[in-house]
């Protein structure tokens, strides 16, 4: 199964593609850090306009990385929580346009869960499980 997965719960625009549960054909981001510096922290508004402004590219960038068209994709996974609504907004939208117009099915996928599950990636992991999660106000510690 190949599965295009978009991400922009906050201030960084990523789209990867993977090949069944451990290989990466594709990945693209773009990291609005820089932009941010002199707020000392993420402008929601700003952030979420300036994932309009990239995510197209983003998702045409994976697919030619990974060497793949559109049809070749199965599924569309997109963050749809916790993060900045607007930003939210715009990678759920730009999954859901991208998955009507190539008659593919999407998924939501937790931000959070998606964090830890990432690990899987590296090495297998085996439950029971302690998870040390750090992302900006969600830190946690989970015990799965």
């Amino acid at each position: 199964m190949i599965i295009m997965a978009i991400e922009s719960s906050c201030d960084e625009t990523g789209v990867a593609i993977l090949k069944d549960e451990r290989t990466v054909l594709a990945k693209t981001l773009i990291s609005q850090i820089d932009i941010f510096k002199s707020f000392g922290g993420v402008v929601p508004e700003m952030a979420s306009r300036n994932h309009i402004k990239v995510i197209t590219r983003l998702i045409d960038e994976a697919l030619k990385q990974a060497k793949l068209t559109p049809d070749q994709i199965d599924l569309v996974a997109v963050t749809e929580g916790p993060g900045l609504i607007g930003s939210l907004l715009v990678g759920i939208n730009a999954a859901t346009a991208f998955a009507y117009a190539n008659h593919k099915e999407v998924i939501g996928v937790n931000h959070l869960a998606g964090h830890i599950y990432s690990a899987n990636l590296v090495k297998p992991m085996k439950f029971p499980a302690m998870a040390l999660l750090v992302s900006g106000g969600h830190t946690e510690l989970v015990y799965m």
